[in-house]
C-alpha cells in the first residue's frame, strides 16, 4: 500500500514539474523596455532599417516628456492618496482642494493624451500607408487619433 502511495505521489510531483516547465519555457517574453516594444514593431508593421531608426529616433525624443508626465501622475496620485486619508480621519471634505486635484488631474490626463498622441501621428508620418493604418488599428482606442490643429 505505502509503495503504491509513493509511486502514485511521486508521478504527480514529476507531472506537475513538467507541466509548470513546460508553461514557463513557453512563456511569451515580457516588453517592457523600449528596444523590445520597438522590436516588436518592427517585426508586426515589417519596418525597413531606415523607418525603423526614424521611429525609434521619435520615441526617445518624446520619452523624457511621457515619462515626466507619469511621474507627475504618480504623485498626484499619491497626493491623492494623503487627501483621502485626511477626508477619512477627519470625516469633512475640502471640496476646494478636491476641485484643485480635479482640475490638476484633467490637465494632466490631456496633456498625456496629446503627447501620445502626438508620438503615434510622428510615428505613423514614417510609415507607408498599408503600415500606417495597421499600426493605427494597433493602438487606437476609443478615441480616434485625428491629427492635432496647430493652436
Amino acid at each position: 500500500m505505502k509503495r503504491a502511495l509513493l509511486t502514485i505521489a511521486l508521478g504527480l510531483a514529476v507531472g506537475l514539474g513538467i507541466h509548470l516547465a513546460y508553461f514557463q519555457l513557453r512563456r511569451p517574453a515580457t516588453t517592457n523596455t523600449l528596444e523590445d516594444r520597438l522590436a516588436w514593431m518592427k517585426s508586426e508593421l515589417q519596418l525597413t532599417e531606415a523607418q525603423f531608426a526614424r521611429v525609434r529616433d521619435i520615441h526617445q525624443a518624446s520619452g523624457p516628456r511621457l515619462n515626466a508626465i507619469a511621474a507627475q501622475a504618480a504623485g498626484l496620485q499619491a497626493e491623492f492618496m494623503v487627501f483621502e486619508q485626511l477626508r477619512r480621519a477627519e470625516d469633512r471634505v475640502d471640496f476646494l482642494e478636491f476641485a484643485r486635484y480635479v482640475e490638476l488631474r484633467r490637465r494632466l490626463s490631456s496633456e498625456g493624451r496629446d503627447s501620445t498622441r502626438q508620438l503615434v501621428l510622428a510615428a505613423a508620418a514614417v510609415m507607408t500607408p498599408q503600415q500606417r493604418e495597421r499600426y493605427i488599428r494597433l493602438v487606437e482606442t476609443d478615441a480616434p487619433l485625428a491629427p492635432l490643429s496647430s493652436d
